[in-house]
């Protein structure tokens, strides 16, 4: 007897070089930039902060695995993705102890319970991020930090964010100063978020490496600009949408957030869909709620629609024609 064993797989039988460590490897390269720029305007206590969060995050998914008697998948690099983002999430100045809570819940609680890489239902940096606002609100929301430009600092200065500056008096002028500041990075904020310039290079990249598609952060970020230069904070058509798209982490959640494979449709429709329901809610937030960020919120509860998208946006089956108007079924 032939005792010979078969790989039983739905069609479509494509091969790509492409595998789980190759795509997440790709993605901290892409998020370096900001890393780079972030060490460069918040100190070493931005470095501190990410090597912490990423070694929790890392530490936490080999022992729970191990507990658990799961297969190790450390190496894949995706606990280091995780930690990475986690950090890019939080402000220079929080305490040491709170990435290594917020890995806890983004890889214990939100990614290894619900089954693993690809079976959790949220993005778990952003996750992690909603509880660490929601159970240290003093810590997250009132603790960011003015850039300091050195890397060797370790004291930093309070400061308010752009877009809490814009939250307390919607009257605030924006000068061609204050948009380069945002584009470069040189503003208060989460870590990684300030530098649209530093994000916009990992994204190019990861564009160029077809590891993410184009339709989810340009409907993004497209519905962002319209709708805040509509709906202004001093009415119609007095907003800065050029200003919002760079403030507030909404290229690094358009990029590399909202573009999780596990958490995003799969169908282009269902991609483009995502991004506008995503820009609409982050602009309601940001105007018309009392909390001056709505990028995490908003691709979370957009997180919470991928399995309906992904039911009525459904793709045209591999291999067969699409049907001409009139053609009889």
């Amino acid at each position: 007897m032939d005792n010979k064993r078969f790989m039983v797989t739905s069609t479509p039988h494509v091969r790509s070089g492409d595998s789980i460590e190759s795509i997440m490897r790709d993605v901290l390269i892409a998020l370096a930039p900001a890393a780079i720029m972030a060490i460069y305007f918040f100190g070493i206590r931005a470095l501190g902060i990410i090597l912490l969060s990423v070694g929790a995050s890392v530490g936490f998914e080999y022992l729970f695995q191990k507990l658990t008697r799961r297969p190790i998948t450390v190496g894949d690099f995706s606990a280091a993705v995780t930690g990475v983002l986690l950090a890019f999430n939080l402000p220079a100045s929080s305490p040491f102890w709170m990435p290594v809570v917020g890995a806890f819940v983004a890889i214990v609680i939100t990614k290894q319970l619900f089954g693993g890489l690809g079976q959790n239902f949220m993005n778990p940096a952003l996750a992690a991020r909603a509880f660490l606002m929601a159970a240290y609100t003093p810590l997250m929301a009132s603790s960011w930090s003015r850039p300091v430009r050195n890397p060797l600092a370790v004291d930093l200065v309070a400061s308010a964010t752009p877009l809490s500056l814009l939250k307390e008096d919607p009257s605030f002028i924006i000068q061609g100063s204050d948009v380069l500041n945002a584009f470069l990075g040189n503003v208060a904020g989460c870590i990684g978020e300030t530098s649209a310039l530093a994000l916009l290079l990992g994204a190019a990249y990861l564009l160029w490496k077809k590891i993410i598609k184009w339709h989810i952060p340009a409907a993004y970020i497209l519905t962002v600009f319209l709708l805040s230069t509509l709906l202004g904070r001093n009415g119609l058509f007095t907003g800065a949408g050029y200003y919002e798209i760079l403030t507030g982490g909404l290229m690094l959640g358009a990029f590399f957030m909202a573009t999780d494979y596990s958490t995003s449709p799969v169908s282009d429709l269902g991609k483009i869909i995502m991004g506008v329901g995503c820009g609409v809610l982050t602009v309601v937030i940001r105007n018309f709620g009392g909390y001056p960020e709505g990028v995490s919120y908003s691709i979370l509860i957009m997180n919470l629609f991928v399995p309906l998208l992904d039911k009525y946006c459904v793709p045209t089956v591999f291999g067969v024609a699409k049907k001409k108007k009139g053609e009889a079924a």
